[in-house]
C-alpha cells in the first residue's frame, strides 16, 4: 500500500518523465477526470491518464517533470512542479517547434483509498506557448 504523497510523486513527476504507465492500473480510479483548461477532454479512469500522459511524452520526448513541493491535507494532495522538454512531435493540434520550453504548474490530486479520482492542473500555458515560438511574447 503506497502512501499518498508517493502516488503523488508517481502522477506529477514519474509518469510523464519515464512513460512508465503500469502504476496507472492500480493508483487510477476508474471514475478518474481530469481537469485542465490546456487540454481536451479525457476518457475517464486509466486509459484517460495513459492518453495524457502519452500525448505529452510524443510531443516533448526528453520530458522532465521535477516535484518541487507536496502539500498533503485529507484526501487532497497539493503538487508544486517544473516541466521541462524539446517540442519534436505534435502536441493536439500544434505542429513541432524544435524549441525547448520550461514551465511550472500546481495540481490538486483527489483521493479515495490508495486511488485518484480527480486531479486539477493549471499550468503556464503561455508561457510556453511563448518558448515554443507559437505566440509572440510582447
Amino acid at each position: 500500500m503506497a502512501d499518498h504523497k508517493t502516488i503523488a510523486r508517481y502522477f506529477l513527476g514519474e509518469a510523464f518523465s519515464t512513460g512508465h504507465l503500469a502504476p496507472a492500473e492500480e493508483w487510477v480510479a476508474p471514475n478518474w477526470v481530469n481537469h485542465d483548461p490546456s487540454t481536451p477532454v479525457l476518457p475517464a479512469g486509466p486509459e484517460g491518464f495513459k492518453q495524457l500522459i502519452s500525448a505529452y511524452r510524443a510531443a516533448f520526448p526528453d520530458l522532465q517533470m521535477t516535484v518541487d513541493e507536496l502539500i498533503v491535507e485529507g484526501d487532497k494532495v497539493v503538487g508544486r512542479w517544473t516541466a521541462s522538454g524539446t517540442n519534436t512531435g505534435p502536441l493536439m493540434t500544434m505542429p513541432p517547434t524544435g524549441k525547448q520550453a520550461t514551465i511550472s504548474g500546481m495540481s490538486v490530486l483527489t483521493f479515495a483509498g490508495d486511488q485518484v479520482t480527480e486531479q486539477r492542473t493549471v499550468w503556464d500555458t503561455l508561457g510556453m506557448l511563448q518558448q515554443l515560438g507559437v505566440i509572440p511574447t510582447p
